[in-house]
């Protein structure tokens, strides 16, 4: 687990952007799932698994927003 949330903290920032598109979002849900297991941090692996139906249609945006702003997703802390 620590190496696929290492490999996704490593790539380059066009990358993460083009992983916020909609449909690649998913990426996205998947690390917010591992990192929440991974820490321990409920709130993480719930919010991951939550991100997962609504990333489709309206989360992959604000994703795109705060990669672009803060070089990752909002709420994979």
């Amino acid at each position: 687990m620590k190496d696929f949330i290492k490999m996704i903290n490593d790539l380059p920032k066009l990358v993460k952007i083009i992983l916020c598109i909609p449909c690649l979002d998913i990426i996205w849900a998947i690390y917010r799932i591992i990192k929440g297991i991974d820490t321990k941090n409920t709130v993480l692996l719930v919010l991951g698994i939550l991100w997962i139906i609504p990333g489709a249609f309206f989360a992959w945006a604000v994703d795109l927003i705060t990669t672009i702003l803060y070089d990752k997703p909002i709420l994979t802390e």
